[in-house]
């Protein structure tokens, strides 16, 4: 295997933010370990490169890890010697005052603190840490920073390009099925005419062209469609401006057959006519339906 594989060890003081990042890496598509003991490091990074299935992995690597100090350095060192892999540490770290604050703020104890005031513990850990700062090629330190501004920070130091890691997920669903949980924007197009009541159009979907057309060709769509794409041509940079990595929206008809699966595709093609990454599923377009019950 011939490919570069990406390795990001994520540590640092403790509560100064080390879950933010996690989450962050996850969100551009990095596979990421909480907790992994540094001595299976090397024996895990083999196993990666004998399947393929990764080419970015992110760890966090801290103190609720036995010996942790007495291991590290030396995976480090094997890491940074072992042909086909790419390692990059990540140190983020806080003031004590910071630090303190937040320790308190959670009501947690910190790991190294024992029966001692939270400031001794702190105090210890940064000279423990202090060789692995000097190694790590990124410093953050985080003391003003929301969780917002350093996944935004992480971001740019690791992805070339923000918009592509920005998703929109637009699905179509059946009221009578429930609403999608995962929703962010939700859209209800029963008002318009219904192809169900069309005997040649019943049995066929909104992907079909006759259904499209004749969803589309109503004066009362047409108004919609441009009043709704105004309205995610307004919101959707505010969602990525305040680090949202996705955004999930649903188009509702009935029985999610006709109506919402045609507004889906049309919307879908405008939204990707502007730069984004979409998705598009249509929840319920193949569930069986009852005579009796509208599409």
């Amino acid at each position: 295997m011939n490919e570069k594989l990406e390795l990001v060890i994520i540590t640092g003081m403790s509560g100064a933010g080390k879950t933010v990042a996690m989450q962050s890496f996850e969100d551009m598509g990095y596979y990421c370990i909480d907790n992994m003991p540094p001595n299976l490091l090397p024996t895990f990074w083999k196993l990666v490169r004998e399947t393929g299935q990764f080419s970015k992995i992110a760890l966090v690597m801290d103190l609720r890890m036995k010996d942790f100090f007495e291991e590290i350095n030396q995976v480090l060192v094997t890491m940074d010697n072992t042909p086909h892999i790419t390692t990059r540490i990540v140190f983020l770290e806080a003031t004590n005052e910071e630090l303190v604050t937040r320790y308190k703020e959670t009501r947690r104890a910190h790991p190294l603190a024992k029966n001692e005031r939270t400031i001794e513990g702190i105090k210890r850990e940064r000279d423990l840490l202090n060789d692995i700062k000097l190694r790590a090629q990124l410093v953050i330190d985080t003391t003003k920073l929301t969780p917002r501004e350093l996944r935004k920070k992480l971001i740019t130091e690791f992805k070339e390009k923000e918009k592509e890691m920005f998703r929109v997920e637009i699905v179509s669903f059946g009221f009578k099925y429930g609403i999608p949980i995962d929703s962010d924007i939700v859209m209800d197009v029963r008002f318009l005419a219904n192809p169900h009541y069309i005997e040649e159009l019943r049995p066929q979907t909104g992907l079909d062209k006759p259904v499209y057309d004749y969803v589309m060709q109503q004066t009362e769509t047409d108004t919609f469609y441009k009043k709704f794409i105004d309205l995610i041509d307004f919101t959707l940079p505010g969602y990525k401006k305040e680090g949202k990595s996705n955004v999930t929206i649903a188009i509702g008809c009935t029985g999610g057959k006709h109506r919402s699966v045609a507004l889906v595709e049309r919307i879908a093609k405008s939204i990707k006519t502007d730069g984004y990454h979409v998705n598009v599923s249509h929840r319920d377009k193949d569930k069986a339906k009852e005579s009796t019950v509208r599409s």
